[in-house]
């Protein structure tokens, strides 16, 4: 699927940059740097939702582990 990415000046120069000292594609390493923060995300809404799942089971245990 394509799209059209606006990025600020300042934005698109630290790409160019980035991609001219990786020598990789501006579109390479953009699509890397979504790749990147999609997967940590995700992650961190798996351990949330864990947590928020688990975390009530274990209170009471937890209460006397920190007394």
């Amino acid at each position: 699927m394509a799209m059209t990415l606006r990025l600020s000046d300042d934005e698109a120069e630290g790409l160019r940059r980035r991609s001219e000292l990786e020598h990789r594609s501006m579109q390479e390493v953009a699509r890397q740097a979504i790749r990147e923060y999609i997967e940590a995300h995700s992650r961190a809404d798996l351990l949330d939702r864990v947590l928020d799942e688990e975390l009530p089971r274990y209170a009471e245990a937890l209460r006397r582990l920190g007394e």
